[in-house]
């Protein structure tokens, strides 16, 4: 079935939507996206993106011009119209085009260009993947150094779940001075006695909506929480590990460059965050 997709404020089949290759998303990767979660038809989290989106485009200069109702309301159109039980809906936003390619940016005015698009993926919160655990690798760190935006520059990122692909694994994680910053599309965490530990919030890392969350419902839980950087050696030797995002929610991990993890399945923990996230986030979708 052709999926309908939001382009510049019309609804239409995904085979006549079409954006300018002048466009500054395509050229020069000059745009912002969000992923929002739909379980049981509705989003999970919304407010949430809705206002990193709105941080994302401030930080890069760019007009907040579709404010939270309206972006409501889009998606949930195209959840509708799509039919989406379980999936995506992804969102992005560039600045627009003026007509040919420039450096220097377009005038302010410009419109910008908006698209978003569904993804139905059933039973999303029950993926086996969860069930076993992922494996990953440790790769260098060199993207820029804004990665609280939530920009679509996002080649070194691919590359990186390539490379695990390469080996065998499901993901990697990115170290920087010795220590992870995060993984390729996902907040890293790592488990040691009865402490949570994970990256606190900076330039280094994405402010992860699912993050805030997780870390939320483990403190109501009465779980240990430590901000901080830890090294690839103390992730090696953790009781257990986990990743989280929008797409995923908590995903254990049970291997890091081979290493295995306490007896190399998902722990206790990251079973019971995942559980306690995704039926509170149930209760409080719209």
């Amino acid at each position: 079935m052709t999926r309908t997709v939001y382009v510049n404020g019309e609804y239409l089949p995904e085979t006549e939507a079409t954006v300018s290759v002048f466009d500054r998303g395509f050229l020069f990767a000059d745009g912002v996206y969000e992923v929002t979660s739909v379980l049981g038809g509705k989003l999970i989290d919304f407010d949430g993106h809705a206002a990193r989106l709105e941080r994302s485009l401030t930080e890069l200069d760019m007009a907040v011009r579709l404010h939270r109702d309206e972006l409501l309301e889009i998606h949930r159109e195209l959840v509708t119209r799509n039919d989406i039980e379980d999936g995506l809906v992804y969102l992005q936003i560039t600045r627009g085009s003026d007509g040919d390619r420039d450096f220097v940016y377009p005038a302010e005015d410009t419109p910008q260009t908006v698209v978003l698009f569904t993804q139905s993926k059933p039973g999303l919160a029950d993926s086996p993947a969860a069930k076993k655990g992922i494996r990953v690798i440790s790769i260098p760190d060199l993207r820029w150094d804004r990665r609280d935006i939530k920009t679509v520059q996002l080649l070194y990122p691919s590359m990186g779940k390539m490379a695990a692909k390469a080996e065998g694994c499901d993901d990697a994680w990115m170290i920087e001075d010795g220590k992870v910053t995060e993984g390729t599309s996902n907040n890293a965490y790592i488990v040691q006695g009865n402490s949570i530990v994970t990256r606190e919030l900076s330039t280094d890392i994405l402010h992860g909506i699912t993050r805030a969350a997780v870390l939320r419902f483990a403190r109501e839980a009465q779980m240990q929480v430590e901000e901080r950087a830890f090294t690839l050696d103390e992730a090696k030797a953790a009781d257990e590990a986990f990743v989280t995002s929008a797409s995923t929610f908590v995903m254990p991990v049970v291997e890091i460059d081979g290493v295995a993890l306490g007896d190399g399945t998902p722990g206790p923990v990251a079973r019971r965050l995942r559980e306690i996230y995704l039926d509170e986030s149930r209760k409080a979708a719209i």
